[in-house]
């Protein structure tokens, strides 16, 4: 089994994380109209597994990286709270199975873990239900000062990643933290908090900003337009610009792909046609894809190539692939991701990984590094 190389040239050695830890159900709804304010509604209940945003990106960033919860080669910390229930439990599982190190989730009597009741509609749209007095909610600022000493330990060589379902004066407070150690620091969002994380200066206390085409607009006072997406990348651009020269930004279109954004510029990168199980999760997976491919040194943008050169070189591209991966899957974390998984996927879409690319590659059942073909 092969993944991306970390050892002491890498850029980043481990990623310690805020967000939600929790699992749900989905259920397909019977007919296309809007659930009824006091509508009985039949559904159909899937066999999908669902997980919440800071699992599903660290899920992926274990795996291209493979991580072990001894630390080496990665070492994946997620910090958060869960109920001492069976849901609670099952992700605690999940996570260790993957080789994250769950020390710093703790487990809590008093609450249950974070729970969605997922509904689609025969067209893919949807919607969730999720418990606002979930576990995770209860993360707070004390609990994060007891980590600030993991952050300073090896802060330049860490990422730092903070993302929803848990509180945004929460995400501040390990971000300031974060800042304070000099690690480097990954956010997302969804689009209700994009206004309030704004006023709050989060966006100054970040290097990197995963956000799809609807929170981007909210963000730069932009209406979307589909057949027209550069308009809203041009402000985005303008943005970071005037207001942020050194944070990145991925900007997600969905089926479209995504683009790439920095002060001195924009990259789009195309997304490959799938068959579609589910979409869920996937902006999460281009987040996870990314930084697993900071962290082992791959650029951020492609270079200035063609736009249709089919070689993989950048952290976008193996972001966009990945979230095009997962999509085969109902599930919001696929459970055949990995760089092996990736690359035949690569493959088979009619690209390939860039020599350079390949030289990052490493051989774990034999702890080799090397290329691999």
């Amino acid at each position: 089994m092969r993944m991306l190389r970390i050892d002491d040239r890498s850029a980043f050695r481990r990623l310690i994380g805020v967000g939600g830890i929790g699992t749900g159900i989905f259920f397909e709804l019977e007919g296309d109209h809007t659930l009824g304010r006091n509508e009985s509604r039949p559904a159909r209940l899937l066999d999908v597994r669902d997980y919440c945003k800071l699992h599903i990106v660290i899920h992926y960033v274990a795996k291209l990286l493979g991580a072990r919860s001894s630390g080496k080669p990665f070492h994946v910390v997620p910090v958060g709270i869960v109920g001492d229930d069976g849901p609670g439990h099952q992700m605690l599982k999940a996570m260790s199975d993957a080789g994250i190190d769950t020390t710093h989730v703790y487990a809590t009597s008093k609450l249950p873990t974070l729970f969605s009741v997922c509904f689609q509609y025969p067209d893919g749209a949807g919607g969730n239900i999720t418990t606002s007095n979930g576990a995770a909610a209860t993360l707070s600022n004390e609990h994060l000062d007891d980590i600030a000493d993991l952050l300073r330990s090896d802060g330049t060589h860490t990422i730092a990643l903070a993302v929803p379902e848990v509180s945004l004066e929460a995400r501040g407070h390990f971000l300031r933290l974060a800042t304070e150690a000099r690690c480097f620091r990954a956010a997302s969002f969804v689009p209700a908090e994009i206004a309030p994380a704004k006023k709050a200066g989060l966006f100054d206390l970040l290097d990197l900003v995963a956000l799809n085409e609807e929170e981007a607009a909210r963000l730069v006072d932009c209406t979307f337009a589909p057949e027209e997406p550069e308009t809203l990348i041009e402000k985005c651009h303008a943005f970071l610009e005037a207001c942020h020269p050194l944070l990145k930004m991925a900007v997600s279109l969905g089926a479209a792909g995504a683009y790439g954004i920095t002060a001195e510029g924009w990259h789009y990168c195309p997304a490959p046609k799938v068959k579609i199980g589910s979409t869920a999760g996937a902006g999460d997976s281009l987040l996870g894809g990314i930084i697993a491919a900071l962290a082992a040194g791959i650029s951020f943008a492609p270079d200035s190539r063609k736009q249709n050169d089919p070689v993989i070189s950048s952290a976008l591209e193996v972001g966009v692939f990945l979230a095009s991966y997962k999509c085969h899957s109902p599930h919001t974390i696929h459970p055949n991701a990995g760089l092996d998984s990736l690359t035949e996927f690569i493959h088979a879409s009619g690209y390939t990984f860039a020599s350079a690319t390949e030289q990052l590659f490493a051989n774990e059942d034999l702890g080799q590094q090397g290329v691999c073909s």
